[in-house]
C-alpha cells in the first residue's frame, strides 16, 4: 500500500537541503504563490526535492549543476486542484481520467471504490490501488457501505471483513456515499457499525441526501454523516451548513447546479466560501471538454467569488476538511509538490502543472502522460452463453417510464408485445436486464427512452450486467451478439447492421482509450441515440441508474422489478 510518509533517508536528505549542504532538484524563484493559511499571495522561493516541497519562503537554496532553476516572475502559483468526489469509471478509467484532468491542474482524486469492490476480491483491488499510488498523481478513495441497487447476493459482498479491509487502508479517507441511508435510518446496525469504525479512524462519512428535510439532515448528522454534495438550492446549502455539514457544490452532466448555487451564495452575502468545496461528481466524458476542477473554479470566478476563495475551494478547503493539510492543499514546507502555474488569476487553466514534483505540463504543452495501469486483474466480460427465443418473452402488465434521464415510474402497458417488433409511432420499447453470467433475466417495457432505437445493448450498468433495449427483438439479439464479440461495451444495431459501438474492454465497463478519443466515441453514440429519439439529458447516466434504488420510483434490478418507495420486489427475476 502506498505510504504517505517519507523514508528516514529521504527526510535526512531534505534536512540537508534546508541546511544548504545539498541542493534541491527544482527551485522556483521569484514565486508569487497562494498561501491557504494567510489567505493571501506570498512571494518567495519554492524548493522541491523529489515529490516534496522542502521549503517555501524568502530564503534561497543552495544551487548546483543538478538543480533546475526557473524564474516565476509574472506568474501565479496555486496548489494542485483536488476533486473531492470522483466516480472514475464513467466509461473512462481512473488512469485515463486522471491523465486528462491533470492537464487542467487537477492532481488529486478522492474516488469511489464501487466498481472495483463489485468486480474484484479486495486483494486484487488493492493491487490496483497500490499501482496507482506510484503514479505522479494522488489517488485517494472512499469505500461504499451499500451497492445503490438490489443485488441478489448483497450480504455476501458487503461484509464487515470486506468493508473493514477498505477502511483499514490509509489511502481511504471516507465511507459512503450513503445512498442506502434509509436503511440506516430504519435501524440497519451493520451500516452504523461501519460508520462507527470509520469514525474511530478519523475518516469522514459522505451523505447522499437530495431533497432531504432539515430533520432528516439532523438525524443523519447524529448517525455520523459529515458532508453532503446533493444541495440543489442555496437554501439547501444553508440548511447543511446550519447543521455543520461539509458542503460540496456540484457541477455535473446531470446536475449542473454550481453557477446557480454560487450566484445565490454571493447575492445573499453568506461569506461561507471557506466552508465550501466543489465537484464534477462523475460526469460523463463529453462534459469534461470544458475541464474538471479548473472548470469549477472558472464558474466560481464568473459568479463573483473572490479569486483566493475560488482557488481555495478546490484545494485548501478540501484538505482542511479531510484533515490532510500536512500533505495537500497548501504551498508550504513538507507538502506534496503539487503546483499549478497560472499566467493570470482570471484563467484557472494552468500553463504549467507539477504533480508530485514531476512536470506534466510546461509552457502550455503536455510534457508527460501518466504511465498506464495494468488492468489484467479485472476479469474479462465473457458472455459464454447464447440467447434463445424464450428470453424474448415480454408479458409484464406494467413497464418503466422515464420521467427524465434518471427518474423512472411505473406505467400500465397497453401495446401488444407478442410481435417481434414494436411500432416507432410511440416511445415504448422492449427492456431486458440480463445476468452477465447468464443465470437470470428481467423483462419489461421502457417508455420514453427513444422511439427509433431498434436494437441496443450495454454492459455499462450499475452492476456490470447487460441491458438490452429496442423496438426489434431481432436487432436486440444482434446487438447482444456484437457486445459478446467485443467483450463489453455499448452497441447500437439497426436493420441487422451495427451503426455505432463504444468498446469497454476493461471488465466490460471501462474504456482503455485516452479521454480525447473516448469523448469522440461518446459524442458519436449520443448523436446516434438523439437522431433516433432519445431526448433526455444524458443517455450514459440513464444506463447507469436504471438499477439505482436510491432514486424513485421503480427500478429494474438483479432481484427483479423493484418498488423503491415500498421497498419490495414487484416481479422477481426469471431464472434462465
Amino acid at each position: 500500500m502506498g505510504n504517505p510518509l517519507w523514508r528516514n533517508t529521504e527526510i535526512r536528505q531534505q534536512l540537508e537541503i534546508i541546511d544548504k549542504k545539498l541542493a534541491p532538484d527544482l527551485l522556483l524563484v521569484n514565486a508569487t504563490y497562494l498561501h491557504g493559511i494567510f489567505k493571501k499571495w506570498m512571494t518567495g522561493n519554492i524548493w522541491i526535492k523529489g515529490d516534496r516541497i522542502v521549503y517555501a519562503g524568502p530564503d534561497m537554496a543552495k544551487v548546483d549543476a543538478s538543480t533546475e532553476v526557473i524564474d516565476m516572475e509574472g506568474k501565479y502559483i496555486v496548489p494542485g486542484y483536488i476533486e473531492p468526489h470522483v466516480h472514475p469509471y464513467q466509461l473512462y478509467n481512473p488512469q485515463t481520467f486522471a491523465n486528462y484532468a491533470a492537464q487542467g491542474g487537477t492532481t488529486t482524486f478522492l474516488s469511489d471504490n464501487l466498481t472495483l469492490f463489485l468486480s474484484l476480491e479486495n486483494e486484487k483491488a488493492f493491487s490496483l490501488l497500490d499501482e496507482m499510488a506510484e503514479l505522479p498523481f494522488n489517488f485517494y478513495w472512499w469505500t461504499r457501505f451499500d451497492s445503490q441497487t438490489e443485488l441478489s447476493e448483497e450480504d455476501r459482498l458487503f461484509t464487515s471483513k470486506s468493508v473493514g479491509e477498505w477502511l483499514d487502508r490509509t489511502d481511504v479517507w471516507l465511507g459512503g456515499e450513503l445512498t442506502g441511508w434509509p436503511k440506516l435510518l430504519a435501524g440497519d446496525d451493520q451500516m452504523l457499525y461501519w460508520i462507527q469504525k470509520a469514525k474511530m479512524s478519523l475518516k469522514k462519512i459522505e451523505g447522499h441526501f437530495p431533497g432531504a428535510s432539515e430533520k432528516t439532515l439532523a438525524r443523519m448528522r447524529l448517525l455520523g454523516a459529515d458532508g453532503d454534495h446533493e444541495a440543489m438550492t442555496v437554501e439547501e446549502v444553508e440548511m447543511r451548513l446550519l447543521h455543520g455539514y461539509g458542503v460540496t457544490l456540484r457541477h455535473s452532466s446531470i446536475r449542473p447546479d454550481l453557477p446557480g448555487l454560487l450566484k445565490g451564495v454571493v447575492e445573499k452575502e453568506l461569506n461561507v466560501f471557506d466552508k465550501l468545496m466543489m465537484t464534477t461528481d462523475g460526469s460523463t466524458p463529453g462534459f469534461h471538454l470544458d475541464g474538471v476542477m479548473d472548470l469549477c473554479i472558472k464558474i466560481a470566478l464568473e459568479a463573483g467569488v473572490p479569486a483566493i476563495d475560488a482557488y481555495m475551494m478546490a484545494s485548501y478547503n478540501v484538505a482542511r476538511y479531510y484533515n490532510v493539510t500536512s500533505l495537500h492543499g497548501l504551498i508550504a514546507t513538507g507538502r506534496f509538490a503539487n503546483l499549478n502555474i497560472l499566467d493570470s488569476l482570471d484563467n484557472p487553466v494552468p500553463t504549467g502543472v507539477i504533480s508530485k514534483g514531476v512536470w506534466l505540463k510546461r509552457d502550455g504543452k503536455k510534457v508527460m502522460d501518466l504511465p498506464k495501469i495494468d488492468w489484467s486483474v479485472m476479469p474479462d466480460l465473457e458472455l459464454d452463453f447464447d440467447l434463445t427465443e424464450d428470453d424474448f418473452q415480454f408479458s409484464m402488465p406494467f413497464g418503466i417510464e422515464m420521467i427524465n434521464d434518471v427518474i423512472t415510474k411505473p406505467y400500465s402497458v397497453s401495446v401488444d408485445t407478442h410481435d417481434g417488433t414494436l411500432s416507432q409511432d410511440h416511445e415504448e420499447s422492449f427492456l431486458m436486464l440480463l445476468d452477465k453470467h447468464g443465470k437470470w433475466r428481467v423483462n419489461t417495457l421502457i417508455k420514453g427512452f427513444a422511439s427509433g432505437v431498434s436494437g441496443f445493448a450495454s454492459s455499462y450498468s450499475n452492476t456490470g450486467d447487460i441491458i438490452l433495449i429496442g423496438k426489434s427483438r431481432k436487432d436486440m439479439w444482434l446487438a447482444f451478439d456484437e457486445l459478446k464479440r467485443l467483450k463489453g461495451g455499448i452497441v447500437l444495431v439497426e436493420e441487422g447492421e451495427t451503426v455505432c459501438s463504444l468498446p469497454l474492454p476493461i471488465g466490460g465497463v471501462m474504456s482503455e482509450l485516452p479521454m480525447e478519443e473516448l469523448i469522440a466515441q461518446e459524442m458519436a453514440l449520443k448523436k446516434a441515440l438523439k437522431d433516433r429519439g432519445y431526448s433526455k439529458g444524458d443517455a450514459i447516466y440513464t444506463l447507469l441508474f436504471l438499477q439505482a434504488t436510491h432514486l424513485p420510483y421503480v427500478r429494474i434490478t438483479q432481484r427483479g422489478i423493484y418498488d423503491v418507495m415500498n421497498k419490495k420486489v414487484l416481479f422477481p427475476a426469471f431464472m434462465r
